[in-house]
């Protein structure tokens, strides 16, 4: 089980420092309906996480077993051409990222994020982490891994959940830290906004560029 752990600790900080969803965590816990809107995106963003994992795992639990000698071409082909699309991706986001003196455009969604309730933060919450192509790649990349591994119903769980715990953690703290102590929390949030704001399309090239090829290196060593 910790060899598998171990496989998935980079994909699961992949989708933690993703820039997206901690901005709109943020946004949230600057509205004026702060509280249940942000509690709602993070129950949303941790079942949206542990459901593509979940889904996922099954699916890859169904592969053909193979000894640990073995190789596991179906499985590598699979690293492979997820670690290809998310290299494509980091292409795309480096593409995208602001040019010297710009300002980094945002998701129109976020405009409407003061009027939001808790309901609609948990639906974005789960759409962000569940349907997400970035975020989805690298849920599916855990999928494989666990459930490729051929654990048992009780170890693969406890890998699942460890995978959610840290996935969720970026915006799990920030909505933890307001719910404690929201008055102090106020200065810290908005610069930490503005600095992910701006720096969104490169923190996310740089990440799915490591983990593209990590991917990849994954896939090659499976045949």
């Amino acid at each position: 089980m910790g060899h598998v752990i171990g496989a998935i600790l980079p994909l699961a900080i992949g989708i933690a420092i993703s820039p997206i969803p901690i901005i709109a965590a943020i946004l949230m816990l600057l509205s004026p309906k702060a509280k249940g809107t942000s509690v709602g995106f993070l129950l949303g963003w941790i079942i949206g996480i542990l459901v593509a994992v979940t889904v996922f795992t099954l699916l890859s639990s169904v592969l053909p077993d193979a000894d640990s000698d073995e190789s596991k071409p179906l499985q590598g082909v699979i690293q492979i051409v997820l670690g290809v699309a998310l290299l494509f991706l980091a292409l795309r986001q480096w593409r995208s990222r602001p040019q010297p003196g710009m300002n980094a455009v945002l998701p129109k969604w976020m405009s409407a994020i003061d009027t939001m309730t808790a309901g609609k933060g948990f639906g974005l919450g789960f759409l962000l982490a569940a349907v997400n192509p970035k975020n989805l790649l690298l849920g599916a990349a855990a999928g494989v891994a666990i459930g490729g591994a051929g654990l048992a119903a009780g170890p693969a769980a406890v890998v699942i959940g460890v995978f959610t715990l840290i996935a969720a953690a970026s915006v799990a703290i920030p909505v933890i830290a307001y719910l404690v102590a929201s008055k102090s929390m106020t200065g810290p949030l908005e610069s930490l906004r503005r600095w992910l704001v701006h720096n969104n399309s490169t923190v996310m090239a740089v990440l799915l560029l490591v983990i593209g090829f990590v991917l990849i290196g994954k896939g090659i060593a499976a045949f």
